[in-house]
């Protein structure tokens, strides 16, 4: 009889530790409170319009390839891949702004055109962060991190002296750019990983490998699609999903068998991975006795930033925006201080405008757009309507000035997301909607343990433990947390 895995969560993580142990032999049920699956990845439609929730970037495309490799698919067997040309549009003011072309020879020469000599110090730059990128997603993050004797090797030791992971982003940007419209375009994915660049470690340069020479692309018909094929991945290896079972309690039977219980029935395992937000878990689902951390640890935790988002459906097609866009037109580090360092709302926010409908006419009705806002802020913060609305306000009236029209009095449809709506439907700790911050006192070992310690049939995956937030590094834990499993429990 093959052992019982119960999964907790239906993300990217979740989904993907169920598959791949499904296809070890083992037999596999996912528990999802939610009525979907994909986690932060969720999908709603409303006047038309299909608005994906979450995640919105596809970036390393070679990760999804792997994982669909594992199983003997490719993503092409369940969408359609298209690479975005321009990559993506900052705009620094109502007059100013930068379409990034995809392929590194006209990146190239659109920074030799702003900054002389930049065009051959981006090569190098791409060089160096290739390496990182080699190192760091082909061989580090594939580690369980369950202790440090991983990292030991002579090989592993040289890499690390050759990934800049003791000098900062800040610091190892400005070797190669001094000009400011470049030094934002390079540090802007660091806003995201939980950190002003000063405090990132240069290793994550390797998110600029990953956005410029490998590309930004997109799933025709929405980033759910992602999703859509992975839960028909699980499904054909023979994994259960059940849907609207919001786990109460894991009840530590003994070494050997675990009890969860759902608002809808208890289901009985050998083994359990918690895909669920990681604090949640061990505050409110386990004994106090079992738990890995202490309320001191997690209180310590530097967290990833949460998100204000508003989702909008506009009955006409909206000029001069690309799919993907940067409004960088106010004070970079004031913005990333607000979020790290003195965290509050932030006075003038810099955000993003997603426009999914400039690629795809799926996801809006003819002659509409489809518009994702999104605003990064400080976890923790008292979230309300009002302070919800003042931003709105402030963020429309820069997008109206931009592309030089009227969007509000076209909007047909609204809805905005923010720190309470994650700790409702995710139960993210501190409304958290990126997880840990990547400092390098939370990297690899340093993380929260894949496994329980005082549990001996008892894991966890997602974006709060190895290797760390995002689509991919959460399809990486989700397969290594399985690997772990399938080691101990033959």
């Amino acid at each position: 009889m093959p052992q019982r895995v119960l999964v907790i969560g239906a993300g990217f993580a979740g989904l993907a530790a169920a598959t791949s142990l499904a296809d070890k032999g083992y037999d596999v049920t996912i528990l999802e409170k939610n009525s979907m699956p994909g986690g932060r990845a969720r999908v709603f439609e409303a006047k038309g319009f299909t608005f994906d929730m979450g995640p919105s970037w596809y970036w390393m495309p070679d990760i999804f390839e792997t994982y669909f490799a594992r199983f003997g698919k490719k993503p092409s067997d369940y969408y359609n891949l298209v690479r975005l040309d321009p990559s993506y549009k900052v705009i620094f003011s109502a007059s100013e702004s930068i379409d990034l072309p995809a392929g590194i020879a006209n990146l190239e020469i659109l920074f030799e055109q702003i900054e002389p000599g930049s065009g051959l110090k981006l090569r190098e730059f791409l060089k160096q962060a290739a390496y990182k990128y080699d190192v760091g997603m082909n061989r580090f993050v594939w580690k369980p991190s369950r202790s440090v004797t991983e990292f030991l090797s002579l090989k592993l030791l040289y890499d690390v002296t050759r990934l800049d992971v003791f000098q900062s982003f800040a610091t190892h940007a400005r070797k190669f750019f001094k000009h400011p419209r470049l030094l934002e375009i390079v540090e802007f994915p660091i806003l995201f990983l939980g950190a002003t660049a000063e405090n990132t470690p240069a290793m994550y340069s390797l998110m600029n490998y990953a956005e410029m020479a490998l590309g930004t692309w997109y799933p025709m018909g929405g980033m759910y699609e992602i999703v859509k094929a992975m839960v028909s991945l699980a499904e054909e290896k023979g994994v259960k999903i059940l849907l609207n079972q919001k786990v109460q309690k894991i009840d530590i039977l003994n070494q050997v068998a675990q009890q969860v219980s759902t608002d809808k029935g208890i289901f009985e395992a050998d083994i359990v991975i918690a895909g669920a937000d990681y604090n949640h878990v061990e505050t409110s689902l386990m004994d106090s006795v079992n738990r890995n951390y202490s309320d001191d640890y997690w209180q310590k935790r530097v967290m990833a930033p949460s998100s204000l988002l508003f989702y909008l459906g506009v009955n006409k097609r909206i000029p001069r925006l690309q799919h993907h866009n940067l409004f960088f037109d106010e004070d970079f580090k004031l913005h990333a201080q607000e979020i790290y360092e003195t965290p509050r709302w932030p006075t003038k926010p810099l955000f993003y405008a997603s426009a999914p409908s400039k690629t795809d006419p799926g996801v809006a009705p003819e002659g509409c757009e489809n518009l994702f806002l999104l605003i990064p802020v400080a976890p923790g913060l008292t979230d309300d309507e009002a302070t919800r609305e003042r931003f709105f306000e402030l963020i429309m009236d820069r997008l109206e000035a931009y592309v030089g029209e009227d969007i509000r009095s076209h909007i047909v449809f609204k809805r905005s997301y923010a720190h309470r709506d994650f700790e409702r439907d995710y139960n993210a700790f501190r409304g958290n909607a990126y997880g840990l911050a990547n400092t390098l006192r939370q990297t690899a070992f340093f993380k929260p343990s894949l496994k329980n310690k005082r549990v001996n049939n008892l894991f966890y995956t997602g974006q709060l433990t190895v290797p760390g937030p995002g689509v991919p590094p959460s399809l990486i834990s989700g397969l290594v947390v399985a690997d772990e499993v399938a080691k101990e429990f033959v």
